[in-house]
């Protein structure tokens, strides 16, 4: 379908920026900048932190928000999201990937690359099949337990370097913990100092100078302690470690290892980096377009993630998504378009070829304190406490997600926690809600309402039901129904305000077929009032209302309650002293006057 402009819309999924492009002027470009130049700064200790964190060479994460920042701007749907290393894939990566090569080493870093490719392949091809809907299924709970459970896990990796105690790699969050405590005499003081400086430095910054990156004030005040405990006690006492020297330089061509064993390896890894990171993505670019006013296409943003990881690891890149801490600071700093993304990734390359030199200098307990830092940020408290509070099944899922991001496989953790919000949605979807109603005591009324206070009547019961019939639900709605003359045997005749109901299938069709079959069979039968067009459509096509009569479907703004009246047994009707119905008060269902009301009744 052409666009407005006479341009088909295939054009401007293939070539996103065709969309934003129109809007860059004078104007744009210099607001653009200015984020740009923020951006660059910002992202500059986070990337190295970030790399830390995976298991990288420090300059890995500045790499990554170089040329996969570029292209998911140019092939992205978001206009302000920005794509780079970020924490929560940072943490996933190292756990993942630790145990089959030693970080930092030639083979892990050529596994990492491996990693990267095979997501970007992923998250491509999820979005040229229009997959984007998929990140829907997997819940809020799922990502914030999850980021829970990874922030601990930073907490726990960083300790041996923000104490300066000896821990063996790869220990589990248990084992680095059990270490710890047998190594508590063993505390380096002065790379302890080093560290709480860093942390204080961090906590006042963002608490007095909220507007200041925090992490550079940080950086700063902590290695000029380090320094200072260097020239007065000298090196070998302090016993400091740092970073290292990173290469000042542009990203290097790289590859990832094809290799059917490396294939093997990383192929389950992948497809959990694949979801996390796009629900990642995904989930940012929609709450900033909220702020924005701008509608996010899924869809392009899967294939701008996936082309970005893709060519990122040819050019030294892990595995990218969408930042929340950048993309959020970049719409705050007047960001106007994809542009200022770019042109934070092209002041990143200045940067970088300017002070590279000087983060040979970090040290370790810096990073640590600052990873401190980004793992306490990673904590929703609040959001946690409101589950535990308001919902028992989203507290199973929390608990389950967190337990086995903590104390086992994250990947793990992922499949988990999307299988049980998937059970979760299943077992709500699978137990429609069925409401007792009476008519509306109000004259013009049409309505049925569950809170009129009025008794049931002894052969006619009116149900409002709330959900979809299809396979899962006809066990719960039908022995619903099934209960009602199991209770009374009298209420042979069944209402149904069918509203609520937007879709059936056919195994639904077919459980309402037996039930107004069951209902002809005792003498009663199975009425529906306000059924949806849809629903009606479908019952109609699969020829189910045979079964039901079409005087037994009573549409919108039409009163049931007469014509069913009629068909109510009048000896009960005699007796009744409910008289819910208008209709009660006037004659008997067979058409003889209703007899005065006596002192028994």
């Amino acid at each position: 379908m052409p666009s407005s402009r006479g341009t088909p819309d295939w054009v401007f999924r293939v070539f996103p920026l065709l969309r934003w492009w129109p809007r860059v002027d004078r104007g744009t470009v210099q607001a653009d900048a200015l984020a740009g130049v923020i951006g660059a700064i910002v992202v500059l200790p986070q990337g190295v932190a970030f790399a830390t964190l995976a298991g990288m060479p420090p300059q890995y994460g500045l790499y990554a928000a170089i040329v996969p920042a570029i292209v998911a701007a140019l092939f992205g749907s978001s206009w302000h999201l920005v794509s780079g290393p970020t924490n929560v894939i940072s943490i996933f990566v190292f756990a993942s990937i630790s145990s089959l090569a030693i970080p930092g080493s030639p083979e892990y870093i050529k596994l990492v690359l491996t990693l990267t490719f095979l997501t970007g392949l992923f998250q491509l091809a999820m979005g040229l099949a229009r997959m984007g809907a998929l990140v829907n299924f997997i819940s809020h709970t799922v990502i914030v337990s999850f980021t829970a459970g990874a922030a601990c896990l930073i907490f726990a990796a960083q300790v041996k370097n923000f104490f300066g105690v000896d821990i063996p790699r790869g220990a589990s969050f248990t084992d680095t913990w059990y270490h710890f405590a047998l190594a508590v005499d063993a505390i380096n003081p002065y790379v302890t100092a080093v560290g709480i400086v860093t942390l204080v430095t961090a906590i006042a910054s963002r608490r007095f100078f909220p507007r200041f990156p925090y992490m550079i004030a940080a950086m700063i005040a902590g290695t000029a302690c380090a320094v200072l405990l260097d020239i007065f006690f000298g090196k070998a006492t302090t016993g400091i470690t740092t970073v290292g020297a990173i290469p000042g330089s542009l990203p290097a061509l790289s590859g990832p290892d094809l290799s059917a064993d490396a294939l093997k390896k990383i192929l389950p890894v992948a497809f959990a980096v694949t979801i996390l990171a796009l629900t990642e993505a995904v989930s940012i670019a929609r709450a900033i377009g909220v702020k924005s006013g701008q509608r996010i296409d899924g869809n392009q943003e899967f294939i701008g993630q996936g082309l970005s990881n893709l060519v990122g690891s040819f050019f030294s890149s892990y595995a990218s998504s969408g930042s929340f801490n950048r993309s959020g600071l970049n719409y705050e700093a007047g960001a106007r378009t994809p542009l200022a993304a770019i042109l934070a990734a092209v002041f990143l390359v200045a940067i970088l070829l300017l002070v590279a030199p000087l983060v040979s200098y970090l040290p370790l307990a810096v990073m640590a304190a600052i990873l401190f830092m980004v793992a306490y940020s990673l904590i929703d408290a609040h959001y946690i406490r409101a589950v535990l509070r308001t919902s028992r099944q989203e507290s199973v899922v929390m608990v389950l997600t967190f337990s086995a991001a903590l104390f086992g496989d994250l990947e793990f953790a992922i499949y988990a926690g999307v299988l049980m919000s998937v059970m979760v949605y299943l077992t709500r979807t699978s137990r429609p809600q069925l409401l007792d109603v009476k008519p509306d005591p109000a004259p013009d009324s049409y309505h049925f309402t569950a809170d009129s206070g009025l008794p049931d009547c002894p052969q006619l019961k009116m149900v409002r039901v709330n959900g979809s019939l299809f396979f899962g639900a006809i066990d719960h709605v039908q022995g619903h129904l099934e209960a009602i003359d199991a209770h009374d045997p009298r209420q042979k005749h069944v209402l149904i305000v069918a509203s609520g109901i937007n879709f059936v299938d056919m195994a639904g069709a077919e459980m309402l077929v037996q039930e107004a079959r069951r209902r002809k069979r005792m003498g009663g039968g199975l009425y529906f009032y306000r059924m949806k067009d849809a629903v009606r459509a479908f019952l109609t096509r699969g020829g189910y209302l045979e079964d039901i009569p079409e005087e037994q479907l009573f549409a919108v703004k039409t009163r049931p309650i007469p014509a069913i009246y009629r068909r109510l047994d009048s000896e009960i009707c005699r007796h009744c002293t409910a008289r819910i119905f208008r209709e009660c008060h006037t004659a008997l269902p067979n058409g003889e006057p209703r007899p005065p009301t006596t002192t028994a009744e």
